[in-house]
C-alpha cells in the first residue's frame, strides 16, 4: 500500500475510535425522556388524562392546547348527581404542577340541577391517579 493510503485508513481508524470516546457514559440510558413533544403538551399526562377521564363522554380534547372537557356525567348508581370535569396540562414535561384538574358538581333537586360544591380532595385523587398513569406510562415505554 502506499503511503497515502495508509494515512487515509489511519484516518479513518482515528475517526472511528474518537466518535466511540465521545460517548457520554454518565447519562442513564435507561430512562425515557420526561419531555414529550410529539403533541403541544407532555405525551404522557396527555395520554394519562384521557384514560382517567374514559367514563365520561369528551365534548372538547385539543392536544395542541391541552384542554380536555368532559359533558356531564352522571353514575348510574346515582342519578341524581353529575359532574363535568376540566383537565389543563400545562407544560411539556411531566411534573405535577404541569396538570390542573376542575370539577363542577350539581345535583338534581326536582325541578333541575343545582349547583353543588366539590371537595378539594376529589380533584387532588383525580389529579393523583392522572400522575400516577402517567408515570406508568413513561416506565412502561422504558421496558416495553
Amino acid at each position: 500500500m502506499t503511503r497515502l493510503t495508509h494515512s487515509l485508513a489511519f484516518i479513518a481508524l482515528s475517526g472511528l475510535a474518537l466518535t466511540a470516546c465521545s460517548r457520554n457514559r454518565s447519562a442513564p440510558t435507561r430512562l425515557a425522556p420526561s419531555t414529550m413533544t410529539t403533541i403541544g403538551v407532555n405525551s404522557y399526562l396527555w395520554r394519562a388524562a384521557i384514560d382517567t377521564l374514559s367514563f365520561a363522554p369528551l365534548v372538547s380534547a385539543d392536544s395542541n392546547g391541552g384542554v380536555i372537557v368532559t359533558d356531564w356525567y352522571s353514575r348510574p348508581n346515582n342519578p341524581g348527581e353529575r359532574v363535568k370535569l376540566t383537565v389543563s396540562i400545562l407544560d411539556r414535561d411531566l411534573r405535577a404542577d404541569a396538570l390542573r384538574v376542575a370539577a363542577s358538581r350539581q345535583v338534581n333537586q326536582g325541578n333541575g340541577w343545582v349547583e353543588a360544591p366539590v371537595t378539594a380532595a376529589t380533584v387532588q385523587k383525580l389529579e393523583d391517579i392522572i400522575l400516577t398513569r402517567a408515570r406508568d406510562l413513561r416506565r412502561a415505554s422504558v421496558s416495553g
